[in-house]
């Protein structure tokens, strides 16, 4: 095995990351980030171990549909201790959450943070500057230093906007210090999180993925189940397309990954796809697939019947793939019990990791579809957005609701904002209303990481500056 195969994280912080960084804003360009040590957020002031937020609306997203209009949400030690009305907590720190949404945090299922940092140069679906164009010709480009700054910029801005567990679909792993890269990024801002390791966006389509490598992955990252977990992401064997991976090579990497037992995810929404998989036996609930669209109905039905999970992103299924993968079939395959979730899918493209955006998109997608407004409730799409997607992560006992014995994630949503107010049903209001700046507060496995509106323990400033000259270095390269 080569020698950065067998890099450890510790090599990592001293050879990958241990040099200072050239020209951190405007149209300097890149040499290279500090060290790990110095850019992973610590902290201010060292969270409360044991607190109760206060007579807030609570939304638990529990199976009985429980709502408390003036409940309490008792946290000790990252644990949800007891969720109910006039809690006594003696000793803990009491925050007020009157006039708030309390909820739990958002689960997303999708997401390329690899190129977050780009998205100031990409130009919708431009023929030359469009997302992937630019990805492709750029990819390449990116140093382990680029990915890690652009999957830091991408988890802070989700944590800002609500989201506390992601899915880093991360599809530009070009050497095993990328990988080591995108793993620090997450584990340094403290998101939950499934990392599945994918490929280098030009490597070659007749050869699988590093399978040894991946397996180094698995034993060095895989020992936090709460916190970081491991996948892999697949690429489509496009059905008639010259530029696709064939498919004796897609099987030969399902069946080591299966040996390995790790889940597996890919994109499709190409009409034919799912029978491709179906006729190398890669269907069943260790498969997530991305884009809920280009289905037949034998292909929902094939994906029901081998309890398969599906994401859905609904801001870029509805701007770049629905003139070529059709209407997303949310109705579909609801009707058919498929396990759903919600995803960015890449910010890079749609410009934001506005989860609230998310939701909307999906409801106007189905209002469009079925002339029929409401016929999906705000309540369910923030059932999508919470509980069904830790659900499709399989981390429904740790997260995505609010129960006692689960780990504290949790969102405060002012309802006394301009947009906001006056708020009548909590769920119909998040859903036409919200927006990542109505959040008060993010409570991430226990440790508040906003509160008032701003950041805490997080220089946003410094992550900032160093995904622009990211940014700028790969432009100029590329």
């Amino acid at each position: 095995m080569c020698d950065l195969c067998s890099l450890r994280r510790r090599d990592f912080l001293k050879g990958a990351f241990g040099t200072v960084l050239g020209a951190a804003t405007g149209g300097g360009l890149f040499s290279a980030l500090p060290a790990l040590a110095q850019t992973s957020p610590a902290p201010a002031v060292a969270p409360p171990r044991e607190f109760v937020l206060r007579g807030g609306h609570v939304l638990t997203m529990n199976a009985a549909g429980i709502d408390l209009p003036a409940g309490d949400v008792h946290i000790r030690d990252g644990i949800i201790v007891a969720v109910g009305e006039n809690i006594s907590a003696a000793g803990a720190e009491i925050i007020d959450a009157a006039d708030m949404i309390v909820m739990p945090g958002f689960v997303e299922t999708h997401w390329h943070l690899w190129n977050t940092a780009l998205r100031g140069a990409i130009r919708a679906d431009d023929p030359k500057a469009g997302y992937f164009p630019l990805t492709l010709r750029l990819g390449p480009k990116c140093t382990p230093q680029d990915a890690y700054a652009s999957v830091r910029l991408g988890a802070a801005e989700g944590l800002m906007s609500g989201i506390t567990t992601l899915h880093n679909w991360a599809h530009n792993i070009r050497t095993p210090e990328h990988a080591n890269a995108e793993l620090q990024a997450l584990k340094d801002m403290g998101i939950r999180s499934r990392f599945s390791y994918g490929w280098g966006q030009d490597l070659p389509l007749t050869s699988p993925m590093n399978l040894a490598d991946l397996t180094r992955v698995q034993k060095e990252w895989g020992g936090s189940p709460n916190m970081l977990r491991l996948g892999a992401a697949l690429r489509s064997p496009t059905p008639g397309s010259r530029g696709a991976v064939p498919i004796d090579v897609l099987k030969v990497e399902v069946d080591g990954l299966r040996k390995l037992g790790l889940p597996m995810t890919m994109h499709t929404g190409v009409k034919g796809l799912v029978d491709v998989l179906a006729s190398i036996g890669a269907l069943g609930p260790d498969m997530m697939l991305v884009h809920a669209q280009g289905l037949s109905e034998g292909e929902r039905r094939a994906v029901a019947y081998t309890k398969l999970v599906y994401s859905m992103s609904p801001v870029i299924e509805l701007s770049f793939s629905a003139v070529r993968s059709g209407t997303i079939q949310y109705e579909e395959l609801k009707t058919l019990e498929v396990p759903l979730g919600l995803s960015i899918d890449s910010s890079g493209a749609s410009a934001s990791a506005d989860f609230f955006n998310v939701m909307r998109a999906l409801m106007w997608s189905d209002w469009q579809r079925s002339g029929a407004p409401l016929r999906l409730p705000p309540r369910r799409i923030v059932q999508l957005a919470t509980i069904d997607g830790a659900r499709l992560m399989g981390l429904d006992k740790i997260t995505g609701s609010l129960e006692p014995g689960k780990r504290a994630d949790i969102i405060t949503v002012r309802k006394l904002d301009l947009n906001m107010a006056p708020v009548q049903d909590p769920y119909y209001s998040l859903v036409f209303s919200g927006q990542p700046s109505n959040i008060d507060m993010v409570v991430a496995d226990g440790r508040i990481v906003r509160r008032n509106g701003a950041a805490v323990g997080i220089d946003v400033n410094k992550i900032v500056s160093e995904a622009i000259a990211s940014a700028n270095g790969i432009l100029s390269r590329g």
